[in-house]
């Protein structure tokens, strides 16, 4: 192959992974300006129950002591209310339903 195709070759490929790279970072501060506009519902661990059929307390719990539901906690210590964003408990539960399906 000519060194000219070559060159010709390797600078289509620089031009379509830039295009990428730029689609990807306009994706990123999109994603970033929806996730500031949007209000953020935290729940406690009796909510999180509430909000989905055959979740019990006890479960979420035990999910927060595991470290597989990200949380925080509002108050001193381990005694602190635990709350937790409802968009993390969704991903959480669709996570562990995907991989019982595996």
């Amino acid at each position: 192959m000519a060194d000219r195709r070559k060159r010709e070759i390797v600078d289509a490929i620089t031009a379509l992974l830039t295009e990428l790279i730029e689609q990807d970072e306009r994706t990123i501060r999109q994603a970033e300006v929806k996730q500031e506009s949007e209000p953020v519902e935290m729940l406690t661990v009796k909510e999180c129950a509430d909000q989905i059929k055959g979740l019990t307390e006890n479960t979420v719990r035990q999910l927060v002591k595991q470290d597989k539901l990200p949380h925080i906690r509002s108050g001193r210590g381990e005694r602190g209310k635990i709350l937790i964003k409802k968009s993390d408990l969704y991903e959480c539960i669709n996570q562990m339903t995907a991989s019982d399906f595996k």
